[in-house]
């Protein structure tokens, strides 16, 4: 449904080799459709917020649709979900498409139009609002992008002269506007100038803009049961993006992650393998990886950043809480607590965070059947400090209701006294999951459980 303010967003299916073409002699065509992909996803992060808004944040609501180019109407629903409105763009110069975006939606009841692109990932939900509130009294609104064209234009009726005899692309476009504008006597409203990540010299303002997200990466299989809590506690934003990096799944998962607006990958099935999916698609200089079944502090991302602000420190981790009333979980806690902090052991469940750059300079997660984020952190050891940050992150205890405290716990401790007797991982990982099956009931999750083994 459209309302009477509404946002249109153009964008293209990031193909490599058709995507962001001027970039691809410095990112290459896959980097180049990689940059494409994530600035679209930073503008739809600053766009949700506004469609249904808060208590916190009182604005009027708006409806938003996705014209693209590029691609079929089945990629751009794959990439990013059945919940937005998506339109091929017509045919013709852009000035032909910005006009038939403007005309279809004010035929359709609009009575404010926002258009803007998603080369211009500083776009925020303060500048739209900015831009709404600006046609209520003004006929036009132009965003100036540094590079001559505009980032944005707001109208409240088609104006097929304001886009006719333009220079598209080139940096007269915004001059030719407002003169256009000046002589059909519109009263201009003219917002803070950005700049499109169009050539090499704009990517710095794109990397300005990395350094301020953390990308939390969540690895998935079979997780619909999960995911729906789990995604409640993380809202993305612009400084806040959320991977869901799948496996395989064959629930609602994937649906459910882009509902509630994260960025879903692909890859095959494997821990390891998925979370290092996760990371070459993130956008943010921070990651964050995080089971479906554990749930972050308040105020994490000061946390991150505060512990990975320390001198020295290379990889950091939360404390552990275990979500469970079974005798035992306080000691596994506290053993937790104490492996953590005397022998810098963090393990997966603790939520392991550390700069993008230092991940790779590791190597990423070592694609192995089990043990990878022990084999992460004695990696990242070498490199820093491992720190562990004020505060806990709360797992479920649900591998530890199914088999027993002490049970779960001798296979845990069986399996690292293997490790670093040399047995081969292939072996341990055979007799981690016979263990873990003996005496399991059937459940739903029996197949989900195979993805954590």
């Amino acid at each position: 449904m459209i309302l009477a303010d509404h946002l249109i967003l153009f964008s293209r299916y990031p193909q490599p080799g058709t995507t962001k073409t001027r970039l691809i002699p410095h990112l290459g065509e896959t980097g180049a459709a990689q940059l494409q992909r994530q600035m679209t996803a930073q503008v739809l992060r600053q766009i949700r917020p506004l469609l249904s808004p808060t208590a916190e944040n009182s604005t009027r609501p708006i409806s938003a649709e996705i014209w693209f180019a590029g691609g079929e109407l089945s990629q751009m629903a794959d990439w990013l979900g059945t919940s937005w409105a998506l339109h091929p763009q017509p045919s013709g110069d852009l000035g032909d498409r910005l006009l038939s975006a403007v005309e279809g939606a004010i035929a359709a009841g609009a009575e404010r139009v926002v258009v803007i692109g998603a080369d211009c990932p500083s776009v925020d939900a303060a500048i739209l609002q900015q831009a709404f509130t600006a046609l209520q009294s003004h006929d036009l609104v132009l965003g100036p992008a540094t590079d001559g064209g505009y980032y944005l234009i707001g109208l409240r009726q088609p104006l097929a002269d304001l886009f006719s005899g333009i220079d598209w692309g080139t940096e007269r476009v915004f001059t030719q506007t407002r003169a256009i504008a000046q002589a059909l006597h519109l009263s201009v409203a003219t917002l803070d100038p950005l700049t499109d990540i169009d050539t090499a010299a704009d990517l710095p303002v794109w990397e300005a803009l990395r350094e301020q997200v953390i990308s939390v990466i969540i690895p998935t299989l079979n997780e619909a049961a999960e995911l729906p809590s789990l995604l409640e506690t993380l809202s993305p934003s612009g400084t806040l993006e959320v991977i869901v990096a799948d496996g395989g799944s064959q629930d609602d998962t994937r649906a459910i992650a882009q509902q509630y607006g994260a960025t879903v990958v692909y890859s095959a099935a494997g821990r390891a393998r998925q979370m290092n999916a996760g990371a070459t698609a993130a956008m943010g200089k921070t990651l964050l990886f995080l089971h479906a079944d554990t749930r972050l502090p308040q105020k994490f991302p000061h946390l991150v950043q505060q512990t990975l602000a320390q001198p020295g420190v290379a990889l950091g981790a939360f404390d552990l809480s275990i979500d469970g009333t079974l005798p035992g979980l306080r000691w596994v806690e506290r053993g937790v607590r104490w492996r953590s902090r005397w022998f810098s052991l963090p393990y997966g469940d603790q939520a392991l965070f550390l700069r993008t750059d230092t991940f790779w300079q590791l190597g990423g997660f070592p694609e192995v059947p089990i043990l990878e984020d022990l084999k992460l952190v004695r990696k990242a050891q070498t490199l820093g400090k491992v720190a562990i940050a004020p505060a806990v992150v709360s797992t479920s205890a649900r591998r530890w209701e199914a088999l027993g405290v002490w049970q779960t716990t001798l296979i845990n401790q069986g399996v690292l006294i293997a490790a670093g007797l040399g047995v081969p991982l292939e072996r341990i990982t055979q007799f981690y999951r016979r263990s873990r099956s003996k005496n399991l009931p059937p459940d739903p999750f029996k197949i989900r459980k195979k993805n954590r083994d």
